[in-house]
């Protein structure tokens, strides 16, 4: 049998190549090793968006429209909806009866998001509670690796410790899971920052081939004349190129950088398209998926209900551990 993987990712609206290359490619080659179960997380959209909730049901339609455009072959893979799976809410009920606040405190990405976004009240349980859910997300499935990035490992490691305090409390034996650590680049935006939503300077994995090359002509670069020798490294149009060529075609626009008389006109155009070459057949098995929407969701409710036959089974047996199977 297959070693299982389990991950998902939030439904905050249309994915971008961040999401791609961070995750989403990963999860596609996965496939062809493991036994995954991917979910779409719409109760952790709630954490940071419980005050306007009403775009998170299109999100979740559009994220599972990439995600099988893309490539997430249902008939390799669990693909699931979190809120369909009401396992995951109990078991984050009982969890968090036994999870100090302190551990939850010191998440690392709890004050900086906070700091981050501003705008909102973010200090509220669900908030705060979400490394817990994450955690239950795992365990219910007795997973053996979540892929991560580096800067994810933090939470798998609170899940592990999380994990055995249950099973010192409760004398039971449930599955710490591993990291499995992926390549997670971090991509530029438009605007050079770490491409994110938050900062409004994403390319869009599927947006319309028209906006899409604009939003690449659009990507800050310095003011290095055209003569003069340029360095890939330093190029945030490079970045994002590098990772749709192969290593000889990379090695090629490296040497014309640094051999000069060329400018980042040029190489926007280039990646303009590569970009055709490499998402526009995606875009069209999009736009097919999309015609009928139906047959989306029901991948999603099929998904869920494996999900939820699997988690159910789970849930008893911790339910036991604790003394509370009636």
């Amino acid at each position: 049998m297959k070693d299982r993987i389990l991950s998902g990712m939030r439904p905050t609206g249309r994915l971008h190549l961040g999401n791609y290359f961070g995750a989403l490619k990963n999860w596609i080659e996965l496939q062809k090793t493991y036994e995954c179960f991917f979910f779409i997380a719409d109760f952790h959209a709630l954490t940071t968006s419980y005050e306007s909730p009403a775009d998170i049901r299109s999100n979740v339609e559009e994220m599972a429209l990439d995600f099988l455009a893309a490539g997430i072959d249902p008939g390799k893979s669990t693909l699931f909806l979190q809120s369909l799976v009401p396992t995951h809410a109990e078991a984050h009920l009982l969890f968090s009866m036994f999870t100090p606040l302190a551990w939850l405190e010191r998440t690392p990405s709890y004050k900086e998001m906070i700091e981050t976004l501003k705008d909102r009240d973010l200090r509220t349980y669900g908030f705060l509670g979400y490394p817990l859910l994450q955690t239950v997300d795992i365990v219910l499935y007795h997973p053996k690796f979540v892929p991560v990035g580096v800067d994810q490992v933090p939470h798998i490691e609170l899940c592990r410790e999380i994990v055995r305090r249950f099973n010192h409390l409760y004398k039971s034996d449930l599955p710490e899971p591993q990291p499995l650590l992926t390549a997670s680049p971090k991509l530029p935006g438009i605007d050079g920052q770490k491409m994110s939503k938050s900062y409004n300077n994403t390319i869009e994995l599927f947006g319309s081939a028209s906006e899409t090359k604009k939003r690449i002509m659009s990507i800050k670069t310095d003011s290095t004349p055209v003569g003069e020798p340029k360095d890939p490294a330093a190029c945030n149009v490079f970045a994002i190129l590098s990772l749709l060529c192969g290593d000889a075609e990379r090695k090629s626009w490296e040497e014309r950088y640094r051999a000069g008389g060329m400018g980042y006109g040029d190489v926007k155009k280039a990646l303009a398209e590569k970009y055709e070459e490499v998402f526009g057949a995606m875009r069209a098995r999009r736009d097919e998926l999309a015609r009928d929407r139906g047959a989306v969701w029901e991948i999603l409710r099929k998904g869920s209900a494996r999900a939820l036959d699997i988690s159910t089974n789970h849930l008893a047996a911790m339910r036991r551990a604790i003394g509370i199977a009636y």
